[in-house]
């Protein structure tokens, strides 16, 4: 039996145009891949908070790290004065049980305790840092007295804090710069800034304010973006490319100069 004549044409139509629908269909995956790559979003991994606090003699700030409105950590000041013998410390306490402080070993008066670590600019604060179960008192920054009392390593410094809590039930790191200065065995400590890692269990590096996976992708969005094949020259195949090639070009050309 003879094929029809309207069969005949569908059949020299599919031939005619199969080459150009896979041009086409090339070019256009190629595009929207060009074009996710661009579009994708980048999620902030690290929480800045730029502070400026002075916490003087018997005064408590309690830091709120993630912004919740539950106190993650108090940082305490305390003096006393009383027939003559006075003394200052100043304190970190973590408000969960689960939060806890680098700490590093001081020896005072041939005694042994953990004190909170004076981390500088820099340190990587992770699982193997020297996180260690908190005294119910937390630990002491610094602490000094009439009587030559002097313990922690928070003296006329400004250092880090190393931080590790938890956020529904997972744990992340951060830290809290502090300026402490000492005079007369009174402590005063200035809160400049604090940061925490926004994914569990991720080490964040004390001083960064943002990790490299918070970079806006600017160099790729500034450079020149290609002009998109329209339907009619992706239609045509390879001569519609050849003329969309030769357009780019001259854009590259006006843009160089």
């Amino acid at each position: 039996m003879k094929a029809s004549p309207l069969t005949r044409q569908i059949a020299n139509l599919s031939e005619s145009i199969h080459h150009r629908l896979n041009v086409y269909a090339l070019a256009a995956s190629a595009a929207g891949v060009g074009a996710l790559a661009l579009v994708q979003p980048c999620e902030a991994k690290i929480i800045y908070t730029k502070a400026d606090h002075i916490i003087g003699a018997n005064q408590t700030y309690r830091l709120d790290l993630n912004h919740d409105g539950i106190a993650d950590f108090v940082l305490k000041d305390f003096f006393a004065t009383n027939s003559g013998d006075s003394g200052g410390s100043l304190n970190v306490l973590p408000k969960r049980s689960a939060n806890e402080v680098w700490a590093a070993q001081h020896c005072t008066s041939g005694t042994v305790r953990l004190c909170a670590a004076a981390l500088p600019k820099g340190a990587k604060i992770g699982s193997k840092g020297s996180f260690r179960p908190d005294y119910p008192a937390g630990e002491v920054m610094a602490g000094s007295d009439i009587h030559g009392y002097r313990t922690g390593a928070w003296f006329n410094v400004t250092r880090y804090l190393g931080l590790k809590f938890v956020i529904k039930g997972k744990t992340h790191f951060g830290w809290a710069r502090l300026a402490v200065s000492v005079q007369h065995f009174t402590f005063t400590a200035t809160l400049t800034g604090y940061a925490y890692e926004t994914i569990p269990g991720k080490p964040i590096i004390a001083g960064a304010t943002k990790g490299p996976d918070d970079a806006e992708p600017t160099a790729a969005l500034s450079s020149h973006t290609p002009e998109p094949a329209t339907l009619g020259a992706l239609a045509l195949g390879a001569p519609g490319l050849s003329i969309w090639r030769r357009k780019e070009s001259a854009a590259d050309a006006l843009a160089a100069n």
